[in-house]
């Protein structure tokens, strides 16, 4: 947790001393040693070639005044060289100028004449772009696992059991009640004949009885 924290502070410090420098930008001296002059050592477009701008960079342009100024113009006017409708005039001798956004910006000389002698300049300003920092390492904490509940085995259901056990013991035919039953019957059979036989020699005898 406190790497972490320390971590953040640093970028914050960072970032705020990264616009902290980017809001105080930097002095270029056009045309270096030579200034704004009509026959520069150097070029003024290879000046701003090898340099870098970016915004609230601040350029300062060194010439006589009265004899010259610093126009700042639109593209049109600065590939024709017109110094009838600038967007802005330099003019007081020692003349600075602050970049306020990214993007192209176009100087010439108030001289119409010198501007055609190759006296003007073009400078593109970059865009802020924050660089990228490279991530903090972090460790993950894992939470401790709990211990996993033992499983019991499932209840069974009394509905559930085998066909084998709710068929439940297997039960051997009695043999008793069919004996029972058939003496039952031989017994029947026998009285019934021996109380015929009884009544049918009454019947006899008494006829008898009568002819005698």
């Amino acid at each position: 947790m406190g790497s972490q924290r320390f971590s953040g502070s640093l970028f914050v410090m960072l970032v705020l001393g990264f616009l902290l420098g980017v809001s105080r930008g930097y002095k270029f001296y056009v045309g270096g040693r030579d200034g704004w002059a009509t026959n520069p050592s150097e070029r003024y477009s290879h000046w701003a070639e090898r340099n870098r701008f970016q915004v609230n960079d601040t350029l300062f342009f060194k010439y006589k005044k009265g004899s010259d100024s610093v126009l700042i113009v639109s593209k049109d006017d600065y590939s024709s060289c017109n110094t009838k409708n600038p967007i802005k005039s330099l003019t007081d001798g020692d003349s600075t100028f602050i970049f306020d956004r990214s993007g192209p910006f176009f100087f010439i000389s108030g001289n119409a004449d010198d501007c055609n002698k190759g006296k003007k300049l073009i400078i593109v300003v970059m865009a802020v772009r924050l660089k990228p920092f490279p991530p903090t390492p972090y460790s993950p904490i894992t939470p401790a696992s709990s211990p996993q509940p033992t499983s019991s085995p499932p209840a069974v259901s009394p509905d559930a059991r085998s066909p084998s056990d709710s068929a439940g013991p297997a039960q051997a035919p009695s043999t008793n009640s069919k004996s029972g039953s058939s003496g039952f019957t031989a017994g029947s059979l026998s009285v019934g004949l021996v109380l015929g036989a009884s009544i049918g020699a009454s019947f006899i005898l008494g006829g008898f009885l009568r002819v005698v």
